[in-house]
């Protein structure tokens, strides 16, 4: 996708307010934003230790959820990419349900196939990725059991 071909987010639902809702409503406001899935991500701060919670576009792969740190774009990786290099022990919330995962960033190896699946979801991934000259990350969320 080019910078001509991406269209723009409706941005009605953002951040602290998108967490808030889709919390109170277990994803019945916020679970589909844009046409497409999101879940809650809640990690511990690098710095304070306190619970942080980011709403996140997924895809899944088998059991694992796929979610990718590209901040639009943004020169550097957003803080919830950051905690989970310090502590990659996490929670998500896919609608209702609350899921303990282990998250890891894909290797270089794996990375350009699940590249594909998450921009399967969100196309507009590839714009952002030609707007930084850092790789945006995408992390694995495996489910423990």
């Amino acid at each position: 996708m080019t910078e001509a071909e991406y269209r723009p987010p409706d941005t009605a639902l953002l951040m602290d307010e998108h967490v808030r809702r889709y919390r109170e409503t277990d994803g019945e406001v916020g679970y589909i934003w844009n046409g497409v899935p999101i879940l809650l991500l809640t990690t511990v701060g690098r710095r304070s230790g306190q619970p942080r919670t980011s709403a996140l576009i997924f895809a899944r792969r088998a059991d694992d959820y796929l979610v990718v740190a590209s901040q639009g774009g943004a020169p550097t990786h957003p803080k919830w990419y950051l905690n989970l290099q310090a502590t990659p022990e996490a929670e998500i919330q896919v609608r209702a349900d609350h899921i303990p995962v282990t998250t890891r960033t894909a290797t270089a190896e794996e990375k350009p196939r699940l590249w594909k699946v998450v921009t399967e979801v969100w196309p507009n991934y590839d714009t952002y990725q030609t707007r930084t000259d850092r790789d945006i990350p995408v992390v694995v969320l495996t489910p423990r059991a």
